[in-house]
């Protein structure tokens, strides 16, 4: 146990240490990032992480995702999803669909464990302080599948893991590459992981905030602020399909402060979409690639009760959305690249490897085509 916690911190530690890509030169985009370049620059966003690296088999994990400090269930964000390729198991997207709102914390981990994630959320909110007469809850999971390293079959995750992910959850930085639900994913035949960035507008244009966390676990040609390193590194898809496939899934999950409806955040999760797109995944067929998007302004929350038959809000109309798509394309992109770079080699199920994204010949790449900033 011992052994264990101390490769934890290590493992957290040198994913705090870890210079991010934008640190050195590689700035996707042109809108300016918030101070932590995080999802948690969306005031009241939280985080948290629970690893699980036992053993020479269990590499997996739980990442949770609370949009506000309140009561979620009583107090509720507007939120949509959008499904770019829908080979998964993501859990409460017909509600979250039909009503247009999120009531829970989104969980992720891998694709066996999403019933576990579903019981500790609702285990979560009915334990929280006036929910005492709640009989419904609709928890968000989302997964990818972590097989290729983890013993999957094994179901490690239990219900302690997810409520340990949502206690730890916090303001602040956020830890990369192989932490919580993407311990022990693979992207573009590198290290995946956990991946986060953000943007801030500028005041003319709301100085509203976007922020985006992604866990990748998918393939196709990698490129890096248009370079194409995928192509460079000769690690691609279709350059060696038994070594390298495309299949897999990635869960994005957008964050504003921008006051949306349900409709406009669609329309902001398609967008997201598009800065996978950037990096070169290509939504292969056995890929579950999902996108969930939420507000957290006050005045578009809704109540869980109310004895009123109307509610008045004060939305963003759609004439201002475009700054918003910018943001969201932008924090997607550099979200999956960060995941990428901070990830670390690991050595997994019946001892395979996968190797770390090789930062140092990357640097090179994106040197030759002139592509630091």
């Amino acid at each position: 146990m011992k052994k264990l916690l101390f490769l934890l911190l290590v493992v957290t530690i040198s994913a705090q240490a870890q210079k991010r890509p934008r640190d050195l030169g590689i700035k996707i985009g042109v809108l300016s990032t918030g101070k932590l370049n995080a999802i948690t620059d969306v005031a009241g966003v939280k985080v948290g992480h629970r690893t699980l690296l036992e053993g020479t088999n269990i590499r997996t994990g739980v990442t949770a995702i609370i949009p506000h400090d309140g009561n979620l269930f009583q107090d509720k964000v507007p939120a949509a999803v959008f499904v770019g390729n829908g080979f998964g198991k993501l859990a409460g997207t017909t509600q979250l669909i039909e009503l247009g709102n999120i009531e829970a914390p989104i969980v992720l981990t891998n694709t066996l464990s999403v019933a576990v994630g579903i019981e500790a959320v609702v285990e979560y909110t009915l334990a929280q302080k006036g929910n005492e007469s709640v009989q419904s809850v609709n928890a968000v999971v989302g997964e990818t599948n972590d097989g290729y390293l983890n013993d999957i079959r094994g179901r490690h995750v239990t219900k302690q893991h997810v409520q340990e992910a949502l206690a730890q959850a916090q303001n602040g930085m956020v830890v990369e590459g192989n932490v919580g639900a993407g311990t022990g994913t693979v992207c573009f035949g590198f290290k995946g992981g956990i991946g986060t960035s953000s943007r801030l507008l500028p005041q003319k244009s709301g100085g509203y905030t976007v922020g985006v966390l992604v866990q990748t676990n998918f393939g196709g040609v990698l490129q890096i602020d248009g370079v194409p390193v995928g192509e460079a590194l000769k690690k691609f898809f279709m350059s060696d399909q038994l070594q390298n496939p495309a299949d897999g899934s990635c869960m994005i999950v957008v964050a504003t402060d921008a006051p949306l409806d349900a409709r406009n955040l669609e329309r902001l999760a398609k967008r997201a979409f598009m800065g996978l797109a950037k990096t070169g995944g290509i939504a292969s067929n056995g890929s579950g690639d999902y996108v969930i998007a939420f507000s957290t302004h006050a005045a578009v929350r809704i109540k869980h009760q109310s004895d009123q038959l109307t509610y008045s809000t004060t939305q963003l109309n759609n004439d201002s959305m475009s700054p918003l798509f910018m943001a969201a394309i932008e924090a997607t992109e550099e979200a999956i690249i960060n995941s990428l770079w901070a990830a670390q080699i690991l050595t997994g199920k019946d001892g395979r490897t996968i190797q770390a994204l090789p930062r140092d010949e990357v640097i090179k790449v994106m040197k030759q085509h002139n592509a630091l900033k």
